[in-house]
């Protein structure tokens, strides 16, 4: 298949590209050329914005279209019309982050999304992310209705993720010393290894599978402790957890999720993947993404490397020590 990919090298759409090159799939990208530009030097690239670049592709054919990067309706839709007359499958990468309330039971593809009072906005925040990729889903399938395939990951992690937010534990754990962990004994969790992601995309590409489809995992959720064990079974077992409850954490302004990834209070994340799941969705073991998320870290980044995710070791300390001395 000849496959445009919009975006195409930084994290998702590195490994998608790998993969459908691995199937022996014809691969241009469209990008700005700003990330990673001499990555994958054997592709086609086409460089530009799409809301005024997109005739660059003129002439040129393609089976199918991934968007890796859409985050307002006003630029999907743009992308909509001109592929619309041009290609018969259009796959969009949105978000879980579209359900409101991660609090309600049985999440699935046809729950609640949120919406906006003011859909022109262009600003990307807390509040508006998720709704924003939920009109872009909305504008990709109005201009293309049956043709899409809007995929809802939960975070995805692994190797190239560039939020930190999963490789923050692999490196702490290699790190050593005394890690400090919320005490979140019934907390819930959910991610997805981005090479899982992309093989499941590509192979639903090469099926013509079109709709909507909530991307997260394992099968099962699990507890937030148990992925903390794993990280120091798998890395470090020398390492001592500091566990921590996490009302004091929060007295104490720790801020979750930021400061301590994957951790957000009194959270029982648990949307279904039921879906997925029936087509062949399937799962590297736990254990695997995150030694090989420790050993990418590990090799590609300098000493010193500033992650955007995770305690300071300053202030980790200090609040250790804060526990310890109080809890005397």
């Amino acid at each position: 298949m000849k496959i445009l990919i919009l975006g195409g090298t930084i994290f998702l759409g590195r490994h998608l590209v790998e993969i459908l090159l691995k199937q022996g799939h014809a691969i241009t990208l469209f990008n700005r050329g700003k990330h990673n530009p001499d990555l994958f030097p054997e592709l086609e690239k086409i460089h530009g914005d799409r809301d005024k670049d997109l005739e660059r592709l003129n002439g040129m054919k393609f089976d199918a279209v991934i968007d890796t990067c859409g985050y307002f309706p006003r630029m999907t839709k743009i992308s909509a019309d001109y592929f619309k007359d041009k290609v018969e499958h259009y796959t969009f990468i949105s978000s879980i982050s579209v359900y409101p309330d991660f609090t309600l039971p049985g999440i699935d593809e046809n729950s609640e999304i949120g919406r906006l009072e003011d859909e022109t906005v262009e600003v990307i925040d807390g509040n508006t992310y998720g709704p924003l990729k939920a009109l872009c889903e909305k504008s990709l399938e109005n201009e293309m209705p049956g043709r899409v395939l809007n995929i809802r990951p939960g975070l995805i992690v692994g190797p190239f993720d560039p939020s930190d937010r999963f490789t923050y534990w692999p490196f702490r754990f290699g790190r050593g010393g005394e890690i400090l962990v919320p005490d979140a004994k019934e907390n819930l969790i959910q991610f997805i290894d981005v090479r899982d992601l992309a093989g499941w995309i590509v192979n639903a590409i090469e099926k013509d599978i079109t709709g909507v489809f909530n991307l997260t995992g394992p099968a099962s959720p699990i507890p937030f402790l148990d992925f903390i064990n794993e990280c120091r079974e798998t890395i470090n077992r020398k390492a001592m957890i500091i566990k921590v409850p996490e009302d004091f954490l929060l007295e104490n302004n720790i801020a979750p999720w930021s400061e301590i990834p994957l951790w957000i209070p009194k959270s029982k994340e648990e949307v279904s993947i039921e879906k997925a799941l029936k087509t062949g969705l399937k799962f590297t073991p736990l254990k695997k993404t995150i030694q090989d998320t420790f050993n990418w870290n590990d090799k590609e980044r300098p000493e010193g490397f500033q992650y955007i995710s995770g305690l300071k070791p300053e202030k980790e300390k200090e609040i250790i020590e804060f526990w310890e001395n109080r809890s005397k």
